[in-house]
């Protein structure tokens, strides 16, 4: 768990000036902001606004996915449209039943935008608002044939949109305050009867949040030089991968990297945690640069011809090399790489598995390193076809 906060941390911290945090609180939204590259896509901040509308606690948000939320009464095909356009990596304004702590139902406007890299137009995190839903209260007939007052005043709708309040005067409610309090105790544990609607007042008002949030995470990713954006900028020759295949990606625990062959000197574009861990660097100084960075004065010039005369006939090999960590100590990689093809069947990647000969029995794995790595291998294929079903969609 320490090591997953950790990683939350770099991934909001290394992009952005630690006074984002303090800025961003100073803002008024409910809203929460995402890593789609970390494992389980947590949340990596939420907003004092929205833990005072959730009673949650940071400590209780940071570092899970946004699914806490739900309940029985959340509708699935929401929550699958919400999937769809975190997959297709583009906006999405939706009504959405979720729940406080406590298991009141909340209904709300959801409006999920994502943050792109101004240099790749990768995605590097999402923004979601969420924006109360509130209607007026309509008066209602009395058992008695008589209509009751017109209650005015505007509430957070908990529960069924369709309730009515039925009285002959505001009297016999107190007043319109107490209103808000009895509906708030009278709505736990109350379902959804029929989706609510949010209003063009409301839908502005997360297009604004929006808004606002974007130009707060832009203007601190100045100061480390890893510029942000609300609309994606192609490079040429940029490579991409999705979000949904980073998060698929993240889910193998074995060390490995992804190279593409379409892009010069043949660049990683995806480094796994147990990768990063084992050599002691981070996703950043990783991410762009060929492998060649962990060769050193030992290791052996001849394996290091085979593997690139195996690469360059699109052959798979596997060799045992001396590589170097970070901090410069060595180990010995029992090392293999493979082609990963397309969907139209043409090599589109390379993906190499490391394992530490020292390190291949640890943890009473029962699989030869050889099966590790083929089950590695396989696992990043399948992962790689959601980017062959998407791509279409995620590079428009």
């Amino acid at each position: 768990m320490e090591s997953q906060l950790a990683l939350i941390e770099q991934s909001f911290d290394g992009r952005y000036s630690r006074l984002v945090r303090e800025a961003l609180d100073e803002l008024p939204h409910n809203f929460t902001i995402t890593d789609p590259c970390t494992c389980g896509h947590p949340i990596v901040f939420a907003s004092l606004g929205f833990l005072k509308m959730s009673g949650y606690s940071r400590e209780e948000v940071v570092g899970r996915n946004g699914r806490i939320f739900q309940g029985p009464g959340t509708n699935r095909r929401s929550v699958m449209e919400i999937r769809e356009a975190i997959r297709e990596e583009r906006p999405i304004q939706i009504n959405l039943l979720n729940y406080r702590k406590d298991g009141t139902p909340l209904w709300m406007l959801f409006h999920l935008s994502p943050v792109f890299d101004r240099d790749d137009g990768t995605v590097a995190h999402f923004v979601a608002v969420q924006v109360p839903i509130l209607r007026r209260w309509r008066r209602s007939c009395s058992a008695n044939g008589r209509y009751g007052v017109n209650l005015c005043e505007e509430v957070v709708v908990l529960g069924s949109c369709r309730r009515e309040v039925c009285s002959d005067s505001l009297a016999e409610l107190g007043h319109v305050a107490a209103f808000g309090s009895v509906l708030d105790s009278d709505s736990r544990g109350v379902e959804a009867e029929e989706p609510c609607e949010a209003s063009d007042s409301e839908k502005q008002r997360a297009a604004s949040a929006i808004s606002h949030i974007m130009s707060v995470l832009t203007h601190y990713s100045e100061s480390t030089g890893r510029l942000v954006c609300g609309k994606r900028c192609f490079c040429p020759g940029s490579s991409l991968l999705s979000s949904s295949v980073i998060i698929s990606l993240g889910r193998i625990k074995q060390s490995f990297v992804l190279t593409d062959v379409h892009l010069p000197d043949m660049p990683i574009v995806y480094a796994s945690d147990a990768f990063l861990k084992l050599t002691g660097y981070s996703k950043q100084e990783v991410l762009g640069r060929n492998c060649r960075f962990l060769n050193g004065r030992d290791t052996d010039s001849s394996t290091l011809f085979q593997m690139k005369e195996c690469i360059q006939i699109r052959q798979p090999c596997t060799v045992r090399i001396l590589n170097y960590r970070k901090d410069g100590s060595s180990f010995w990689n029992l090392l293999h790489i493979s082609p990963v093809r397309n969907a139209s069947g043409k090599i589109a990647y390379f993906v190499g598995v490391q394992i530490e000969e020292d390190c291949e029995n640890q943890g009473g794995d029962a699989l030869s390193p050889e099966m590790r790595q083929r089950s590695t291998v396989g696992a990043v294929k399948v992962a790689l076809r959601t980017l062959s079903m998407g791509a279409g969609t995620s590079r428009s």
